[in-house]
């Protein structure tokens, strides 16, 4: 569970309802036809810019903002480091069977086990990364129309009050109405769009770095593996992917 992203969205909505119950009168923030214009328009105008299948598919890949666990490349360059020194001293096959923690690892691993070439291993996993970036790509790119979009639609939605208002200024009951249509339908679009669907977009973008990052690094040491380097030369290779203090941390060590 990403606890950055569950507090950073609960927070920033909880905080506006905690602002509307303190005027004493929450009731007035609810507007069934500004809700209707922002939430119903900005979906299937943002649908219109996708296929159905991208569209949806956002919404399962969106999930990864909240539920993702990758692994810590440290510790993933240690456990890389170790099948190093195993295919080592005992060939690739020996490498055939070892339990490994990372599953486009052991894909790797049991290509190399099977004996392909360096060329079919690197075009075969770079393949997976490419579509692995890109399905985090759609779903960000989805997410991220919403966030433009949302706010378009407040706006269409205060001129719609505003027209309603200023055709019915002869009736002062009417006003009140067509003036809550007016603004509401704004305040909807800039808090979708800035409380929930731009920090998913801008999540997605980071998970999708983070996890081309981890699999770049798996394809190096795979490679590396492969042609025989001693597995310091590939610890000290692979310790180039981690931030500049977890690295001298590790050399420490």
């Amino acid at each position: 569970m990403d606890l950055a992203t569950l507090v950073g969205l609960v927070g920033a909505i909880g905080l506006v309802v905690a602002a509307m119950f303190l005027t004493g009168e929450i009731g007035m923030f609810v507007n069934g036809p500004s809700l209707l214009i922002v939430v119903g328009g900005s979906v299937f105008a943002v649908m219109a810019k996708f296929s159905l299948g991208q569209f949806f598919s956002a919404f399962r890949v969106a999930a990864k903002s909240f539920v993702f666990r990758l692994e810590d490349p440290a510790d993933l360059i240690d456990e890389i480091v170790e099948l190093a020194d195993a295919a080592r001293k005992g060939g690739l096959l020996s490498l055939e069977g070892k339990e490994v923690s990372n599953p486009f690892l052991q894909k790797g691993i049991q290509l190399l086990v099977d004996g392909h070439d360096p060329e079919v291993v690197k075009a075969m996993l770079s393949k997976d990364r490419y579509l692995t970036e890109q399905r985090h790509s759609g779903g960000s790119s989805i997410f991220g129309a919403l966030g433009d979009v949302a706010p378009a639609m407040g706006m269409i939605g205060t001129l719609i009050g505003l027209v309603a208002m200023l055709a019915n200024m002869d009736d002062p009951k009417a006003i009140g109405p067509a003036m809550a249509i007016a603004l509401l339908t704004t305040l909807y679009g800039t808090l979708l769009a800035n409380a929930v669907f731009l920090p998913i977009a801008d999540k997605l973008r980071l998970r999708a770095s983070e996890e081309v990052l981890v699999k770049s690094l798996i394809i190096d040491a795979l490679l590396a593996i492969q042609s025989g380097q001693n597995p310091r030369v590939i610890d000290s290779m692979l310790r180039t992917y981690l931030p500049e203090g977890k690295r001298d941390l590790a050399d420490a060590a």
